[in-house]
């Protein structure tokens, strides 16, 4: 069974020496033993995850939702590599200018699932789409010298900062094996089996990681990997999943599990740990949807109450669910309104305690949507 998920490889010689791992293709053989245990943690994943997938058909403003699901998976992927932001800097409405190296790591991963999904509809999922997806995330931020949209040429490890070859924690495959991994990776994800789409999701994501074929990115690049894979299975329609708050939740687990099937072959430990995942992340994504859909529907009814006013001051309710956070100027400019119409709106957000003032400097002053706001930003 040590040998199930691949073997240490001695390369180079005298001081240089270094052993990478090679992992075996996909599916495992002996084949993934569905103990009781892992049926019922299946289950579960998969009922929790048709809940998710019909209170998203329900709700009127379910891009709303996702958008700002894309935006809080991307935050917190981002922060699992060390990424020091917080929901607001990415919610910043002035973040174009104020922007510094952590925000723009979140904003290239929001825009790289953004591209990967809409790329879906065109491609199936290659690794020519990995590749793209890969040049996305790391466009003009850290590691863009690390050949964005390009497999590795030389060899990576993992460690802490100060690490080497010779003190490393994991070193993946040398180039000419990764090659050969991450092909047989695509055939495996493009295979047809009996496999349940979510099992398959996790051997998936482990073998990527275990591959680690870019410089830098791998993590984000992987668990984006899970939702693009769900998607075009067609477990999931929208990305409403964020995996990654449980993931940093239990981030040493999260590693030491996949250093587990390394080790010692067995995957059935970190595919119940994943399904696990799956679960609490779907069940965490009804429980935010019916909360903002509840939130929703109070203001509005708050804002109907208003009489003659309402047009405009909907018109910006509906702005602020999806940007939560405003500054005048540029919330008129975005609704093709006037200063004195959008700002007169905004007062009476703030008179119906749904909008508060932020911060009062003259020019861009800057309004949030506070108890929307709360609910997102749990786990962050």
């Amino acid at each position: 069974m040590k040998q199930r998920a691949g073997y240490y490889k001695t390369n180079m010689s005298g001081e240089a020496e270094y052993k990478s791992f090679v992992p075996t293709p996909l599916p495992p053989k002996p084949p993934i033993e569905l103990s009781e245990d892992m049926v019922k943690i299946l289950v579960n994943a998969n009922k929790q995850i048709a809940i998710l997938e019909s209170i998203s058909s329900r709700i009127p403003n379910v891009s709303l939702f996702v958008s700002m699901y894309v935006r809080k998976e991307a935050l917190l992927s981002s922060q699992i590599e060390g990424t020091q932001a917080t929901l607001e800097d990415v919610l910043d409405p002035m973040v174009e200018s104020n922007t510094n190296q952590n925000v723009s790591d979140v904003i290239n991963y929001i825009k790289a699932t953004e591209f990967a999904i809409n790329r879906l509809r065109e491609l199936p999922l290659c690794n020519r789409l990995i590749k793209e997806t890969h040049n996305v995330l790391m466009q003009g931020v850290r590691g863009q010298e690390k050949f964005p949209g390009e497999f590795r040429h030389s060899q990576n490890w993992i460690g802490g900062q100060d690490s080497s070859l010779k003190n490393a924690r994991y070193i993946p495959p040398n180039t000419e094996d990764m090659i050969e991994a991450i092909s047989d990776l695509e055939k495996y994800i493009n295979s047809d089996d009996e496999i349940d789409p979510l099992i398959k999701a996790a051997l998936i994501h482990y073998q990527f990681e275990t591959i680690h074929p870019f410089l830098d990115g791998n993590g984000r690049v992987g668990r984006l990997l899970i939702t693009m894979f769900l998607i075009e299975k067609k477990v999931l329609t929208t990305p409403a999943l964020y995996i990654s708050y449980f993931l940093k939740r239990n981030r040493i687990e999260y590693y030491d599990r996949m250093s587990e099937v390394r080790r010692s072959g067995n995957y059935e430990q970190w595919i119940k740990f994943f399904l696990q995942a799956i679960y609490e992340s779907a069940e965490d994504a009804v429980e935010t949807i019916d909360e903002l859909n509840k939130l929703h529907n109070v203001n509005v009814e708050k804002i109907k109450s208003l009489g003659r006013a309402t047009k405009n001051t909907l018109n910006l309710f509906e702005y602020i669910e999806s940007s939560p956070i405003i500054e005048i100027n540029k919330t008129a400019a975005a609704l093709n309104l006037s200063y004195n119409t959008t700002s007169a709106a905004v007062k009476r957000l703030v008179n119906l305690n749904i909008l508060s003032m932020m911060n009062n400097f003259q020019r861009n002053r800057t309004f949030l949507y506070q108890d929307y706001l709360k609910i997102l930003r749990k786990d962050t």
